[in-house]
């Protein structure tokens, strides 16, 4: 009962902090009609500028300072590189390409800078941990998922009550009309880019916190099991992304958990224990648990 019970809060911690990475992908998408593959890239990056500028600046400092730039890196490549080809559905399919160059360019960089290293972000939680009942749980998940809920929560009252949500909303709807009833679209992206950006940052303090030994080149690869839980919940639907991170969290957390188990299905079963829900899903649902289906005129 007590390995169960470590395994779910395990797994909830895991998937508060997939949902920061899965709202990137979500808001991109409802945004651009892009995927962006990388997202990863973008994580590693936020991560290892708190890793450098830590000592610095403090953590809470280095985290402010990486959300924000991270935020800006992902607003500009936008901008710059994607924004050029359009906004139609064929641009998005092109731009969706490109972003696997940029992914390879930037984890490249980041690789031959992070070497065989293992970072540590001066994270104030450490290796403490705290008893809750039968169960010892390290205080760094319990505040992913603190931290985690109320980011949620802020970006959901953004998509809701502001005028750039409206015009995000809108503008996943049907980009023309929004066009025509005055949304600027670049801006709607720009925006969407950047919030992406600042999740992947944050995400990444908690990926590389213990129990994870700390940041290394390898860390950006994680954020590719959030991939999974936005296709699951449905790729245009925030809530979709918070269900799916959930169910993906608690799976991985569960399998590892049970792993000795399991041993039927291969010790590294764990990494692809993800996309093996998400395909039984997509078997039954093929929009995903959130996704509505779509009409296209051909």
């Amino acid at each position: 009962m007590t390995d169960l019970l470590d395994s779910l809060l395990g797994g909830l911690a895991l998937g508060a902090v997939y949902a920061l990475v899965a709202l990137g992908f979500v808001v991109i998408f409802k945004a651009s009609g892009v995927l962006n593959f990388a997202h990863g890239s973008l994580l590693l990056f936020g991560g290892y500028l708190v890793a450098v500028l830590h000592d610095d600046l403090g953590f809470a400092g280095a985290l402010a300072l990486a959300v924000l730039v991270t935020a800006a890196l992902a607003g500009a490549l936008d901008r710059f590189l994607l924004q050029r080809g359009g906004h139609d559905a064929h641009s998005a399919h092109v731009q969706t390409i490109v972003t696997i160059g940029i992914d390879i360019v930037l984890l490249t960089e980041l690789a031959r800078r992070i070497g065989g290293d293992l970072l540590t972000l001066g994270d104030p939680w450490g290796d403490a941990v705290t008893e809750l009942g039968p169960v010892t749980v390290a205080d760094s998940r319990l505040a992913a998922i603190a931290v985690s809920a109320v980011v949620i929560a802020g970006v959901f009252a953004l998509f809701r009550f502001t005028p750039w949500g409206l015009s995000l909303r809108a503008a996943a709807e049907d980009t023309e009309a929004a066009a025509l009833m005055g949304v600027h679209l670049g801006r709607v992206r720009a925006g969407a880019w950047c919030l992406a950006g600042a999740l992947a940052a944050l995400a990444a303090v908690f990926l590389a916190a213990f129990p994870a030994p700390g940041l290394e080149r390898t860390t950006g690869q994680i954020a590719l099991n959030a991939f999974p839980a936005a296709i699951l919940g449905g790729l245009a639907s925030p809530t979709g992304a918070l269900a799916g991170s959930l169910v993906i969290g608690l799976t991985e957390a569960l399998v590892v958990g049970y792993q000795s188990e399991l041993h039927m299905l291969g010790d590294g079963f764990g990494d692809v224990a993800p996309y093996a829900v998400m395909l039984l899903v997509l078997l039954v649902r093929p929009n995903g648990l959130f996704g509505a289906k779509g009409a296209a005129r051909v």
